[in-house]
């Protein structure tokens, strides 16, 4: 059997950081980030842009994601069941709930949002499709784990890491919020991801009865939650009558 080969999978290295952090970086940060020759980085780099993958900066230098990896996105997603099943029902909840909706589904211990329709209004937003969000911390990734059935081999690689105050850092109270969420079959978090925002999501069952995914909505607390800061019993009520339509879509049988 053929061997990996090594320079496709530095590029792929080298893809994966241009994906994360500061999104632009230079040749020198990338060789230090991945101890490799600059020289050998360069070379992956021009083949990279050659075939549309980066771009590289006209001032500076540096370099970041190319159009074509946007597309190529835009296509695996395209043919996602899921989000595909999800589109109008997502439109659906924005227009009830008067919020943004996500729809998530586990990638490689995080949440990989499929599919993102705007709040109602006229405010900037930004497109948040082909995004990663941790699962600790939001209600769309708490709903996967708690459903998930390699939740405990997730959890003990988990890195419960602080974005507030707020954020649920312990294993032991992340566990029993979790067993809250399979109890009462939603989540939410509360300013745990981001100071001021608030989000509920519920989870997206196959023909198996297998979660396969997560629907939910964010926005501002004094919008998402009630006067003693708990999730508005309305929005909660929208976000479940949305993932039940997407399941029965997906042809769960039973809710």
């Amino acid at each position: 059997m053929p061997g990996r080969i090594q320079s496709v999978e530095r590029a792929a290295a080298i893809l994966r950081l241009l994906a994360s952090g500061p999104r632009q970086l230079g040749v020198v940060e990338l060789a230090e980030a991945l101890r490799l020759p600059k020289a050998t980085v360069h070379g992956i780099l021009q083949t990279l842009q050659h075939v549309g993958f980066v771009e590289q900066e006209r001032t500076g230098g540096k370099y970041r994601l190319g159009a074509t990896l946007l597309h190529l996105g835009n296509s695996y997603l395209d043919v996602n069941e899921l989000r595909t099943r999800a589109l109008n029902w997502a439109d659906s909840l924005a227009s009830r709930a008067r919020e943004s909706v996500r729809i998530g589904s586990l990638h490689e211990g995080q949440v990989l949002v499929v599919h993102h329709v705007f709040r109602p209004d006229d405010s900037l937003q930004t497109l948040d499709v082909g995004g990663l969000l941790p699962v600790h911390a939001s209600a769309l990734g708490k709903v996967l784990l708690a459903f998930d059935l390699q939740a405990d081999a997730l959890m003990a690689d988990l890195d419960t890491k602080s974005y507030t105050r707020r954020t649920i850092a312990s294993k032991e109270e992340l566990a029993a919020d979790l067993d809250l969420v399979k109890a009462r079959g939603w989540a939410a978090d509360v300013e745990e991801l981001i100071e001021g925002e608030a989000s509920v999501a519920a989870p997206i069952r196959d023909d198996r009865t297998v979660v396969v995914g997560a629907i939910g909505i964010s926005g501002a607390i004094e919008r998402v939650c009630d006067g003693e800061g708990r999730p508005r019993t309305d929005l909660v009520a929208a976000v479940r009558d949305a993932a039940r339509a997407v399941s029965r879509d997906l042809g769960a049988r039973r809710w």
